[in-house]
């Protein structure tokens, strides 16, 4: 089982701490891919933490069902209008089952690499593809790993700078490892946070996804379906399930 870096006092600040996340113009456009996507009415969210993309689209239509390791941020999630809509599976997204099949499985934020070993992240791919409908599809939403952006000899790069929010990422490039630091000052009191993630390649999601059995059906550079190119900084990958099981 993975570490839960996402306790209670992450999961009572979450919004507050990530407030650009839940801002319209960075959650509608997610909604509405997801939404084209989502065969037979059916969503199974890896990651729903307190419900920032499921909510809304549950409200489109879609039956979504979650798995999340947390449980205090499920906790948020279903204190929340219109959360008793949604089902949640407690526990590790790379094994954890939520019985029945779905027409689309999603995990967005960069959260594939909260899973820090190759092997858990192809075992993500293997129970997604258990999960989904023949046809179904798998979305990931994550960034392009920022190696380019490292000065020769440094490890470590500073990924967002204002004055309530410092974070850094510091990398270990010969194990395909970083830890994300955050610093905010709260009340006149700094609050940290530091989590491991493992970054993955494009092409590698891709084998993973073909060691599932689903194959690549589109990538972007972000939810409004601008094109990936090499000067793209994340993406929005769609693998999906052969039609026949």
């Amino acid at each position: 089982m993975p570490g839960n870096y996402f306790d209670a006092r992450i999961a009572a600040t979450y919004e507050v701490k990530w407030p650009e996340l839940f801002e319209p113009a960075v959650v509608d456009p997610a909604v509405s891919f997801l939404a084209d996507l989502a065969r037979s009415g059916t969503a199974l969210e890896l990651g729903i933490g307190t419900g920032r993309i499921a909510l809304p689209l549950s409200q489109r239509g879609v039956r979504v069902h979650g798995i999340e390791l947390s449980p205090a941020m499920v906790a948020h999630l279903q204190a929340k209008p219109g959360a008793d809509g949604i089902g949640v599976t407690i526990g590790d997204f790379a094994t954890a089952t939520a019985g029945g099949t779905f027409g689309l499985a999603y995990l967005v934020r960069n959260t594939i690499m909260n899973v820090t070993t190759q092997d858990g992240q192809v075992e993500c791919f293997r129970n997604v593809a258990a999960h989904l409908e023949p046809g179904g599809c798998f979305v990931i939403e994550v960034v392009v790993p920022e190696l380019q952006r490292l000065p020769p000899g440094e490890n470590v790069r500073a990924f967002t700078v204002t004055p309530q929010h410092l974070g850094f990422d510091e990398y270990d490039i010969a194990a395909q490892g970083l830890i994300s630091h955050h610093y905010w000052v709260v009340d006149g009191e700094l609050e940290t946070f530091s989590a491991p993630f493992r970054y993955v390649w494009p092409a590698e999601l891709d084998l993973m996804a073909r060691l599932a059995g689903m194959t690549l059906h589109e990538r972007w550079s972000d939810w409004k379906r601008e094109p990936f190119t090499s000067d793209s900084r994340s993406h929005i990958s769609v693998w999906q399930k052969s039609p026949r099981g």
